[in-house]
């Protein structure tokens, strides 16, 4: 099988349901059959309409899988059929759907789709942007309808082809008012809720953004194997470079205002140098900076490198940038004019087809708010050293010749001796070797008597140069040893700040391993980084260890010796995630088992009490009855007999609960869905408790889609709940509605209401209100109402009743017409 060269997945992907997916598949289906493909129809859902069910003529198909559940018969895809078929093409519907189960191989269809992928099938699906998993909760909020299933978005975007299928909204009311998608008894309740212009609008916004985002991936991804280096205006991405400094922040929002007015993406990226640190960084500022990105709705990057310029250039071309936004130089004119262009200048010159962006600032031409990061012997400085020992003692000699006289010999050596000192800061030892000569042969030429002649053979002379070589060698050994401390605290400042930036992605984002490779990559501006389990074989490649059988791997320039040590820190990182990652899966296997056992613990502590009661009751009633020894008058009699006959009763429906409990647990319970009318279930839901009075008139009521006993369990569950905490002597109302296709049946009661955070633990079985009362039940009845009504495609949800106490609400569907095998229903299922 491994030799078995993997299918082909291609997605039809759609903003809601009924833009047309499931046709635009079966039209691809039917082009690549009349070009001679073995094209199968492993699973696709018409919903009855007449075009799309045309579509499948001629197309050959796999029987589908019928399996029993929860006492309906449903239909799944059979894939062990599709792959004993062994077609060249499969067509599969509803990528997300959720099996039956027992009706598939995996629980989800997606994962189905995996194993004919993997034995070479070229597969053809769809699915609309509500199912991608890493949208549901952003569609929950839009639409108000949760999205119980799912698929992965890197499932979806590994597809070789995601093709969008798109309708205007307005054109989606009008198919689905015209009966195109649901049938006419939901057209109504479709266009008020999910189908509203507003809700389509944003999915389809939702949709097309991040269909744009995996055709940007796959830009970058040819720019990359096709080594593109030059910008394609394809999309605006405007870069803002933060130094972290105090204008930042400036910047930021100039580029988002640049970014807004063209519809682009903002990118934010620090430069971090291994050798050296930034002027006036502040590591508050950048911090502080890269909430207000992330709050703009841009995107926060740190890169290595050496030559800020350069790396800014490569980082701005790696993104496809089109626009770079700098802050004008915080130097001051003389600055600038003594070190030469800086970065800003070097960028323009370096950018080629990205427009650069100069932005002034209160801090422009201020100067830094931190010393230079210049602590190092730069090629500049080499040259501007020497030529400053030479140049700068002469012209202190043409300036004091200026005010012969009026300086005694003393201060003149002293101001020769400052200007040796100077040069040694600039230039290091060879400098201030060659300002020491100058100078002290320029003093004694122009200012020790005889004037105008050396006078070398003086011991006074040779004392005097060999005071200033010390001097000279002694500030450039300072000079030196200040130089490497400050190298070593630069580069360790940089790599701390490297590893913080990372440290900080991981902990606010729970990062994924494909976005931490994308970081490592991006942060030492490698052509790739991959994770594997075995070194590589390429000579361009670094490989460094990232936890047992696992190296990360990156391809493109040499890391420097320095670099490494990041790389390893982040290599670390990726194989602590890769572990996590494992513990995770790992803990999510166990999590079904720990929660079968914290049932069963709370099922043995339940039946301790709450079954012997009833069942040590109905003991002493019939042992009293059986005793020979006590002669009971009719009276007493009739109530011991009453006795046990009642707690036969409580212990049964306690068993009953139990039982019906673990069928809903096991998916095994038994329905039989009929059209059920009211006045057929109230009286006996109602009868054992006196206290319920029913409000209006349930005869008018059209009939339910229901279980009639399972019905009345659940009305009798809620009555007897909603009594036992009623105020002695107040009625429980239950009031019955119909609106959209379903029936809404109401009780209400007067009693305490929920505390805050009830709510969540309402529906556990074995939990009473409080947990104060332990003598009137197992804590059931609401758990087995709200399963029993879920099995009738119902819904049980509390609410405040207004002035106090708790309303039930069970909606279920009206009765309509039936099918005889049901298939699985979910919002959005339509195609």
């Amino acid at each position: 099988m491994n030799d078995v060269p993997r299918g082909r997945l291609k997605v039809y992907l759609g903003a809601a349901p009924g833009v047309g997916k499931t046709y635009r598949m079966l039209d691809e289906a039917q082009r690549r059959a009349s070009r001679g493909a073995d094209v199968v129809v492993g699973y696709v859902e018409c919903h009855g309409r007449p075009r799309t069910e045309a579509m499948t003529a001629g197309l050959a198909s796999v029987a589908r899988l019928r399996c029993g559940y929860r006492g309906g018969e449903f239909e799944e895809m059979d894939v062990a059929a599709v792959l004993a078929r062994r077609p060249a093409v499969a067509v599969v519907d509803e990528f997300a759907h959720t099996n039956i189960p027992g009706g598939g191989r995996h629980p989800k269809r997606w994962q189905d789709v995996e194993d004919l992928l993997a034995a070479g099938v070229d597969v053809i699906t769809a699915v609309n942007i509500q199912h991608l998993e890493s949208l549901k909760d952003v569609v929950e909020k839009i639409t108000g309808v949760p999205q119980h299933e799912t698929v992965p978005d890197d499932v979806v975007r590994k597809a070789e082809q995601i093709e969008f299928v798109d309708i205007p909204p307005e054109g989606l009311r009008r198919r689905m008012a015209h009966g195109n998608i649901y049938a006419p008894e939901k057209v109504d309740a479709a266009l008020a809720n999910y189908f509203r212009p507003g809700n389509l609008t944003a999915l389809r916004q939702l949709a097309l953004l991040w269909v744009a985002d995996r055709v940007d991936e796959a830009l970058q991804s040819y720019r990359a194997e096709h080594a593109i280096g030059g910008v394609w205006e394809t999309r605006e991405r405007v870069v803002v470079a933060l130094t972290g400094g105090p204008e930042g922040d400036t910047l930021v929002r100039r580029a988002a205002r640049i970014a807004d007015r063209s519809g682009g993406d903002l990118l934010a990226v620090h430069v971090a140098r291994s050798d050296g640190l930034a002027a006036g960084v502040s590591h508050a500022s950048l911090a502080r900076q890269r909430r207000l990105v992330e709050d703009l709705g841009g995107s926060y990057h740190s890169v290595v490198g050496d030559d800020v310029a350069t790396a800014l250039v490569d980082f701005a071309h790696a993104e496809n940038a089109t626009q770079l936004v700098l802050g004008t130089s915080r130097r001051g004119r003389l600055e600038r004019f003594l070190t030469g262009p800086g970065t800003g200048e070097t960028v323009t010159e370096l950018s080629g087809d990205i427009d650069v962006h100069r932005v002034t600032h209160e801090r422009a031409g201020r100067g830094t708010l931190l010393p230079s990061r210049r602590r190092t012997l730069s090629t500049r400085r080499l040259i501007a050293g020497p030529v400053a020992g030479l140049v700068l003692p002469v012209l202190l000699t043409v300036a004091l010749a200026q005010v012969r006289g009026t300086v005694n010999l003393t201060s003149e050596a002293l101001l020769f001796l400052l200007a040796v000192v100077g040069v040694a800061c600039i230039g290091g030892v060879t400098s201030a070797v060659i300002a020491s000569v100058t100078a002290s042969l320029l003093l004694n030429y122009w200012f020790i008597p005889p004037i105008g002649q050396f006078t070398l053979d003086d011991p006074n002379a040779l004392l005097a140069l060999g005071v200033f070589a010390v001097v000279a060698a002694t500030v450039a050994a300072v000079v030196d040893r200040s130089l490497r401390l400050s190298r070593r605290a630069a580069r360790a400042t940089a790599e701390a700040e490297t590893m913080s930036s990372l440290a900080g992605s991981i902990v606010r984002g729970g990062q994924t391993i494909p976005a931490l490779l994308e970081r490592t990559r991006e942060t030492f501006g490698m052509d790739s980084a991959e994770l594997v389990d075995e070194l590589p074989d390429g000579a361009d490649a670094t490989a460094v260890p990232a936890g047992p059988g696992n190296y990360l791997v990156l391809r493109g320039r040499t890391p420097s010796s320095s670099e490494r040590r990041v790389l390893a820190a982040f290599a670390a990182h990726v194989g602590s995630a890769v572990e996590r990652g494992r513990l995770a899966q790992a803990a999510a296997e166990v999590e079904p088992v720990r929660a079968a056992d914290r049932m069963r613990t709370a099922l043995l502590r339940a039946v301790g009490h709450d079954l012997r009661t009833p069942l040590a009751a109905g003991w002493a009633a019939v042992t009293s009855l059986r005793s020979r020894e006590v002669e009971f008058s009719p009276e007493d009699r009739d109530e011991l007999l009453a006795t046990a006959e009642e707690s036969m009763v409580r212990l049964s429906r306690l068993v009953d609960n139990l039982l019906d409990l673990s069928r809903l647990e096991a998916g095994v319970l038994t329905l039989n869905l009929r059209a059920t009318a009211l006045e057929e279930v109230l009286p006996t839901a109602l009868a054992d408790t006196p206290t319920a009075e029913v409000h209006g008139e349930p005869e008018d009521m059209p009939p339910l889609l229901a279980d009639p006993p399972l019905l009345e369990r659940v009305i009798a569950n809620l009555v007897g709940n909603a009594a036992r905490y009623s105020p002695p002597g107040a009625r429980v109302l239950v009031t019955a509605s119909a609106l959209a296709g379903r029936a809404e049946l109401r009780i209400i009661d007067r009693g305490p209401g929920l505390p805050a955070g009830g709510r969540d633990r309402l529906f556990e079985p074995f939990q009473r209100l409080g947990d104060t009362d332990n003598t009137t039940g197992l804590g059931l009845g609401l758990a087995l109402a709200r399963g029993l009504t879920e099995a009738m495609d119902g819904t049980l949800t509390p609410e405040d009743t207004p002035g106090g106490g708790l309303t039930m609400v069970v909606s279920l569907p009206l009765a309509g017409r039936t099918q005889p095998i049901r298939t699985a229903q979910h919002v959005g299922g339509a195609t």
